[in-house]
């Protein structure tokens, strides 16, 4: 697919959200129709999204979304951050390919997995 472009041109190793959490306060894995795959860890503090981690081997536009979606969630309230949606996320890459908008859902349903784990755990 395309390449990670605008204020999410990143590239996996130097990006502060990429990677795995051990014991998150919520996680969650979906994969997309395309085969690409999203996982989202939170750290969840006095309702506030105090760390954020995700991890993807797709290609550069799911990369890109899940940087976007980690940068915006971090410092929420769990309200606020299921506020974020694909349509944020699309309008933010200019320059992303139509038939990678879907890495935007992709990545903002695995954010809405992680917190939904975490808001019914006991």
């Amino acid at each position: 697919m395309g390449k990670a472009h605008t204020d999410t041109q990143r590239h996996a190793d130097g990006d502060e959200f990429f990677g795995r959490m051990n014991d998150p306060s919520g996680s969650a894995f979906v994969r997309g129709l395309c085969g690409d795959e999203m996982t989202f860890c939170l750290l969840i503090e006095h309702n506030t999204i105090t760390d954020v981690k995700y991890w993807t081997e797709g290609c550069a536009d799911t990369t890109a979304c899940g940087h976007a979606v980690a940068r915006r969630a971090k410092g929420r309230s769990i309200l606020d951050a299921l506020a974020i949606n694909p349509r944020e996320i699309i309008d933010s890459e200019t320059s992303m390919p139509e038939q990678a908008r879907h890495c935007a859902i992709l990545a903002v349903t695995a954010l809405y997995r992680a917190i939904a784990d975490c808001l019914l755990k006991p």
